[in-house]
């Protein structure tokens, strides 16, 4: 079957804590307030792909507290056969949200480095070449991923975050698609400036597409042939949460409809700016529908 995402990515759960100052040495506060969210940039991208219409099929890993995590996902299009419940905790994240609005954040894998290769090679048996393998930097056992991906001819699609001195030392040849922002490049490079990072990565990866999302300045895709930029589409920015990874997600399913580059930067930029100018993060994924008439109603970048 032609036409499909696999996602192996993160399955989070965020626990924000309303603080009036962040807890120091050895002191007992008392929130002020808390909320539980889905998270992960696995989880994100996965929703954005299949709002966006795709046919994306999630695989990771989850604890036994994580099973609004799956009904989610399932909700939102994506197709959770290949999802593992595991005993133990769900990866998540514990964040002190000061009343300075700075935040400080403990991060826990928990399940999501519980993905051993033999479930890997399981999930992957249902796939082959010419399907999109969708990836972060948030599960065990990335390389051996990359490796296999590429090995059974799979179009990987890599999101190299967050970047660690592990990610750095990896092979990324191959790679159809290197989804990355600034600081994300600069760390991969050394470089500074938007088309000294672009150029940098296409001399290293010959045949990979490098896009390289620039906030507030839009996005850039390279090619080794040409440079297209996107213009940021201007709205009221509220939450930049996982505007990255709706820009990753509506790029992917733009890419399985065939769509020219420059067209899949443009849908994915509209739908990252829709992402920015609501609160939270998988709850402010766009569908497509919305998307499309954003960009109807025009003019836009």
């Amino acid at each position: 079957m032609a036409g499909r995402i696999l996602n192996f990515g993160s399955l989070n759960i965020d626990r924000v804590y309303r603080v009036e100052h962040f807890v120091r040495p050895g002191e007992t506060i008392a929130s002020k307030g808390y909320q539980c969210f889905p998270g992960g940039k696995g989880l994100n991208q996965s929703i954005a792909a299949a709002r966006a219409g795709a046919r994306v099929f999630h695989a990771g890993t989850v604890g036994a507290d994580g099973d609004f995590l799956i009904k989610l996902l399932s909700e939102s299009g994506a197709d959770v056969r290949y999802v593992r419940k595991k005993d133990g905790i769900t990866g998540h994240a514990l964040i002190q949200v000061s009343d300075a609005g700075e935040n400080c954040i403990i991060l826990y894998p928990g399940a999501n480095f519980d993905n051993d290769t033999a479930y890997m090679e399981q999930v992957l048996s249902g796939f082959s070449a010419g399907d999109i393998l969708m990836l972060q930097n948030e599960i065990s056992n990335l390389s051996w991923l990359l490796e296999r991906g590429r090995k059974k001819g799979m179009r990987i699609m890599l999101n190299p975050s967050p970047m660690d001195g592990a990610l750095a030392e990896m092979d990324l040849t191959g790679i159809a698609w290197l989804m990355l922002n600034e600081t994300e490049g600069g760390a991969l490079t050394g470089e500074g400036e938007p088309e000294a990072i672009l150029r940098t990565l296409l001399s290293r990866l010959p045949g990979t597409q490098v896009i390289l999302t620039l906030g507030k300045d839009g996005a850039m895709l390279g090619d080794g042939k040409k440079i297209l930029r996107q213009p940021c589409f201007p709205v009221k920015t509220v939450d930049t949460t996982a505007a990255g990874d709706t820009f990753t997600g509506y790029f992917a399913a733009a890419i399985l409809e065939n769509a020219d580059p420059a067209d899949a930067l443009r849908l994915a930029s509209a739908a990252a700016a829709l992402a920015v100018s609501e609160a939270g993060a998988a709850v402010s994924i766009p569908v497509r529908e919305r998307v499309e008439a954003f960009l109807k109603a025009g003019p836009h970048g």
